[in-house]
């Protein structure tokens, strides 16, 4: 057991409380603080999944008209849930997140990260991660701030709150 006290900020998340077993590996928590590293905004190709909501909280943020957002920013996926479509952010040609930044030092940003999507706010507690002990010990090569013995602790109730959500990849 830790000996450091829990992080105490709100969940980032709405909506009903999580399914919690308390058997699994992660039980007493896990540690995670975002170092700017940009190295899960960045890779292979992927998807940053979408939902209404998020596009236009971010269409807001940016100072654009709905529309002219997702023209911009946004490609439309087909197969979603029940066979609709879903919506994803574009990636740069190198496969970054149209929205990372980088400064003169390497330092990676987010343009958006005030009102990212809901499947970036719940990384890095996504089922591949946690699936088992060494799943996240692998996801922490990529991830420095999953290694940081000072990062903040999350509890077991926030990372299945993460985890749970819709929007965190399944």
């Amino acid at each position: 057991m830790s000996d450091r006290k829990p992080r105490s900020v709100p969940l980032p998340l709405s909506g009903p409380a999580p399914a919690i077993d308390q058997s699994v590996w992660y039980a007493e928590g896990l540690s995670f603080e975002c170092t700017q590293c940009g190295n899960c905004c960045t890779g292979s190709p992927g998807y940053v999944w979408l939902t209404i909501d998020d596009m236009e909280k971010i269409a807001d943020h940016l100072g654009l008209p709905f529309d002219d957002f997702t023209r911009t920013y946004v490609r439309r996926i087909a197969g979603g849930k029940g066979g609709g479509n879903r919506f994803s952010l574009l990636e740069k040609k190198n496969y970054d997140c149209v929205f990372l930044t980088r400064d003169d030092k390497g330092k990676a940003g987010c343009r958006i990260y005030s009102v990212r999507p809901m499947q970036c706010r719940t990384w890095p507690f996504w089922n591949d991660n946690l699936k088992a002990e060494n799943a996240w010990t692998r996801a922490s090569d990529n991830c420095p701030g999953m290694r940081n013995p000072k990062a903040p602790h999350y509890d077991l109730e926030h990372i299945e709150k993460c985890r749970q959500h819709p929007e965190s990849p399944h």
